[in-house]
């Protein structure tokens, strides 16, 4: 019991934290104001992450590993991979709807110290991906001539942008984008993204 409570409290203190560094800047947020937020008080902020920086690094980690790890998977060992990846993307994007507006936040406007952090987690994702992608090439899976680094920002794109702009797609279509409608999505990317890395006699052919 103890150890789920501990997980509720560390739970809702990563919620808190996405929610105030989202709905200010960086250095006006204080842990108080996360700590009341989450119900609970700052010392958990000190016991859980060590300080408001500790917190903020482990609320992006929290998201951002299980994405990078599935790299590490055999997930990815052949093209058909690429559809379960998108819904595993979109899965957890449902789940924290705001964090691709976060790291847009950080990234392109640089608030926040996570600028570096997330640049160290994406290059590792570029590390796995060009192994990953290698493979795929080796094994006669994929264009020999395709440049990884451009296939990665295409996939980045094309999971990306859909919960990025999630709001102007609902109010344009009239529907909600929920796990239905991105599970289809996700399927039609997976093949888009499938056909368009296959060796050129085999793509033809099709």
């Amino acid at each position: 019991m103890v150890k789920s409570d501990e997980t509720s409290v560390q739970q809702r203190l990563l919620n808190a934290a996405m929610q105030c560094f989202l709905d200010d800047d960086y250095h006006r947020v204080t842990t108080r104001q996360i700590a009341t937020t989450a119900n609970t008080n700052v010392s958990m902020i000190r016991y859980y992450f060590g300080n408001k920086e500790g917190l903020y690094e482990e609320m992006i980690r929290h998201v951002l590993l299980p994405l990078l790890d599935v790299l590490e998977s055999s997930l990815l060992s052949s093209t058909k991979g690429f559809t379960e990846y998108f819904q595993i993307y979109y899965r957890t994007m449902q789940e924290n709807p705001r964090f691709p507006s976060l790291v847009l936040k950080v990234l392109a406007l640089n608030h926040g110290p996570g600028k570096r952090f997330i640049y160290q987690l994406l290059e590792r994702g570029r590390q796995r991906s060009k192994e990953t992608f290698d493979l795929l090439k080796q094994r006669g899976l994929v264009e020999k001539d395709l440049d990884a680094d451009m296939v990665r920002i295409a996939f980045v794109s094309l999971a990306m942008m859909p919960m990025l702009l999630k709001p102007v797609f609902e109010a344009q279509i009239e529907r909600e984008m929920d796990t239905e409608f991105l599970e289809q999505l996700a399927t039609i990317n997976g093949r888009f993204f499938s056909a368009g890395l296959l060796p050129v006699k085999e793509a033809s052919g099709a």
